[in-house]
């Protein structure tokens, strides 16, 4: 597996001397950040980049470099309307990529929503876990059928995923204090979780998944952050990192923090990321102590863990895959 990309490799810098004519690719969130970098050097590569996103207006002013990166790089790139709050907006949306019956090499989930109020979707689920898993969890699975033989499922995933183990028995906060970090913790282990038991559902055809993290960047997924409570955060951050004779911690940029989402789809090798969570660009190890620094939590890649909240998936959104 190439080692030679780190926390500062940015995503053209990954994908260098790569050629990705003939691959399709679908990428959510492709309306800001992370999201449309990722759909922009895709296409600049040569992929046909499908990209996913709630507001069709908001998404086609945005991804206008997408466009004109995909011209040069003799890609193309669409989009499909996806809101995943909604489960009904999510199944139209798979139907009709179904329906249209092209394959896709690649899938990058990548959109989702970090520390809201408390709030609930269309379908009744607390936001963070029902858009940032149970969406991804109903679109993934009604569309596994079109990822190719040795294709490749990335679940953005975080280093918040520390914050709070998934629960089963009340994963809507509806018997239990809401608390925004501890939401988008239990969710960002529902990506980790989500892409260890697909992973393990879908090897036998080389399918692989893993989840990554993209690093602290400064995009839309912070609009719910006061200054305040981003100085807290960081303050919090910096002392785990003093206390581990590690350096403070610095924000990438959006090309860095999209590196590992391209270097997990496309130049990792499939056996080593399988199943795993990576981050700045490589596997992450095993770290059970406190507070949020590099590697990932045992429980996160638990894989009675992960069958469990498959299990669970299925029973909150009334489908089985």
């Amino acid at each position: 597996m190439t080692s030679t990309f780190g926390a500062t490799s940015t995503t053209d810098d990954v994908l260098a001397g790569i050629d990705l004519g003939g691959k399709r690719i679908l990428v959510t969130g492709a309306s800001a950040g992370l999201g449309v970098e990722t759909c922009r050097v895709l296409a600049a590569h040569g992929a046909n980049v499908v990209g996913a996103a709630r507001d069709l207006g908001k998404a086609a002013q945005a991804t206008a470099s997408v466009r004109e990166a995909a011209g040069r790089g003799r890609g193309s790139f669409d989009l499909v309307e996806l809101d995943l709050a909604s489960l009904a907006s999510v199944r139209a949306c798979a139907d009709g990529l179904v329906t249209d019956g092209t394959p896709f090499d690649i899938v990058i989930a990548n959109a989702g929503v970090m520390a809201p109020p408390l709030g609930r979707t269309s379908d009744g689920f607390e936001t963070q876990f029902g858009t940032n898993h149970l969406g991804h969890f109903v679109l993934v699975n009604r569309i596994a059928g079109l990822i190719r033989e040795n294709g490749r499922l990335v679940n953005l995933s975080s280093a918040g995923h520390r914050f709070a183990d998934v629960d089963l028995t009340d994963p809507n906060f509806e018997h239990t204090a809401y608390d925004p970090w501890i939401g988008y913790g239990r969710s960002k282990t529902a990506n980790v979780l989500f892409a260890v038991e697909f992973d393990r559902r879908h090897r036998d055809r080389g399918v692989r998944a893993a989840a990554v993290h993209p690093g602290g960047i400064r995009t839309e997924l912070s609009r719910h952050m006061s200054e305040a409570d981003e100085e807290a955060l960081i303050a919090s951050l910096n002392a785990t990192q003093a206390a581990a004779g590690l350096p403070p911690f610095a924000y990438k940029s959006i090309p860095q923090g999209a590196a590992t989402s391209v270097w997990a789809a496309v130049v990792a090798d499939a056996e080593a990321i399988g199943g795993r969570y990576c981050e700045d660009c490589h596997v992450a190890e095993l770290q059970d102590s406190e507070g949020i620094r590099a590697g990932v939590r045992p429980y996160a890649l638990d894989a009675d863990r992960a069958q469990a909240l498959w299990t669970k998936s299925e029973e909150l959104v009334s489908e089985r895959f």
